[in-house]
């Protein structure tokens, strides 16, 4: 799966490459917290590893009681970081050594639960290998008029069914598809 939060023009990081905008509130922390607990492990790009990691670095990140659970999720989840620049990570985290589709074929044989993907390079790679089964947005109610583009152009279309949709108390609006692989289109939202 590939999880970001984006703006209602479809950007994860406006044209100065900030997303402050989309900072969670404790309501969407307690729905990343139980989203990233089921997984079993996380692939990501350079930058949004180092933006996660004050997750495990940071102590105020703790001050709540969500923010430490969620601080011990993302902790000991297992992470494949890909970068060009970086020689080693911190944590529970390793450097890719493989190809996108290696990595993630490790990734899923390593573990019996959802694994995700974060970044919009890596996961534009791996949309255009078609290996991301669903797309989960944080819409968040902002227009940024250009940045960082949540998909990458594609080659050919994506079908998608909407298969949950949810209204959170600070305006911000989860939508996750799943790719249809078999023909069928329908759309169920909950």
């Amino acid at each position: 799966m590939y999880s970001m939060s984006v703006s209602v023009d479809g950007f994860v990081a406006d044209r100065a490459g900030s997303f402050d905008w989309a900072g969670p509130d404790d309501e969407l922390i307690r729905f990343h917290h139980a989203e990233v607990g089921q997984l079993g492990g996380y692939l990501l790009g350079r930058r949004l590893y180092e933006n996660m990691l004050a997750w495990e670095t940071d102590p105020t990140m703790r001050e709540t009681e969500i923010g430490a659970a969620f601080a011990d999720t993302w902790r000991d989840l297992p992470k494949v970081v890909f970068s060009r620049t970086l020689d080693d990570v911190q944590g529970n985290a390793r450097l890719a050594k493989a190809s996108v589709a290696e990595e993630i074929a490790m990734a899923l044989d390593a573990t019996d639960k959802p694994v995700s993907i974060g970044g919009t390079v890596l996961a534009g790679a791996a949309i255009e290998l078609g290996l991301v089964d669903e797309l989960r947005m944080y819409r968040c109610p902002v227009v940024v008029g250009g940045g960082t583009p949540y998909l990458p152009p594609v080659t050919a279309d994506i079908p998608l069914n909407l298969v949950e949709t949810k209204t959170f108390s600070s305006g911000v609006i989860y939508e996750r598809y799943r790719h249809v692989r078999d023909g069928s289109h329908q759309v169920s939202a909950g």
